[in-house]
């Protein structure tokens, strides 16, 4: 793989290929039941490579995005929205363990969407998520988010097709708005296979410490597993778009989904050539004073 100097160590491991951003990039003509939820796109290596190269990319990724917090000091408005959908199971929260969480917690700002409440009900679909956005300097994570509503709100028709038709133009416009404003958004869909989620469901049932994880729902809307990947692929053709594209991650393996979504992480915290705030008081002068206090 290329490097591109950033003014510090290259976050691309030698053990990848291809560059991930370009080979997850949801683009014209995608499809969804192509792709192998047991692949690892970009990165030959094995499970012990992987966790190798996730733990060497934490410390980029926890520098880069102090950086990110620090420049807000200084006006700087950018920010990052990681936004994570997938079928149960996918592992959507070891991205947020492994992956987010190696970065310092007060420059993160975290968002869990499930049904919304009766006060979330009477506003439009938008205004929930409007309301968890990160602020400049932050990056933020959507457990889930706004495509809940033209996904769950679509296969269970709890919402018209006029509707959602209108949603998806919505979201187009709102993801606009934010990438003008100076938001990256990085879409990530976890891609796992039934067959897979049926062993992660299983091991959820087979252990007492797991039986909080599990959730019957989760059983229902595995009955209609086809529907959901059917509204998956209407979601990545109508709002993959060139401000806000979305990525699939093959999640399968789950050291390979959390080292995909760290290099995605990485690139558009590079892409932003961020650097150090200059101070705004006269250095060697407060050096003076401290040497005499």
């Amino acid at each position: 793989m290329g490097t591109r100097s950033t003014g510090g160590p290259v976050s691309r491991q030698k053990s990848w290929n291809a560059d991930p951003e370009s080979l997850l990039r949801v683009g014209p003509g995608f499809r969804l039941d192509t792709v192998d939820p047991d692949a690892t796109p970009g990165f030959p290596g094995r499970k012990i490579d992987g966790l190798e190269a996730l733990a060497a990319g934490a410390s980029r990724l926890a520098a880069l995005q102090e950086r990110l917090w620090a420049a807000a000091t200084a006006a700087d408005q950018r920010r990052v929205l990681l936004v994570l959908q997938a079928m149960d199971t996918a592992g959507k929260g070891g991205i947020v363990s492994h992956v987010v969480g190696a970065v310092d917690p007060n420059g993160v700002r975290y968002a869990g969407f499930k049904a919304p409440t009766a006060e979330e009900r009477e506003h439009d679909f938008l205004w929930r998520v409007e309301r968890q956005l990160p602020d400049a300097g932050q990056l933020g994570v959507f457990d889930r988010s706004h495509y809940e509503d033209v996904l769950v709100q679509r296969v269970r028709q709890f919402a018209g097709p006029d509707e959602i038709e209108r949603r998806y133009g919505a979201i187009v416009d709102f993801e606009r708005r934010l990438t003008e404003q100076g938001t990256t958004v990085v879409k990530v869909m976890l891609h796992i296979s039934k067959d897979e989620q049926r062993e992660r469901l299983g091991d959820r049932l087979d252990r007492p410490d797991k039986h909080w994880k599990f959730n019957p729902g989760d059983i229902d809307d595995r009955l209609l597993w086809d529907d959901y990947q059917d509204a998956y692929q209407v979601v990545f053709d109508r709002t993959s778009t060139p401000e806000a594209p979305w990525y699939v991650v093959p999640a399968n393996r789950k050291w390979y989904a959390r080292l995909a979504v760290q290099q995605l992480l990485l690139r558009a915290l590079e892409d932003m050539h961020l650097s150090w705030p200059a101070a705004d008081f006269d250095v060697a002068e407060q050096r003076q004073r401290l040497a005499e206090s």
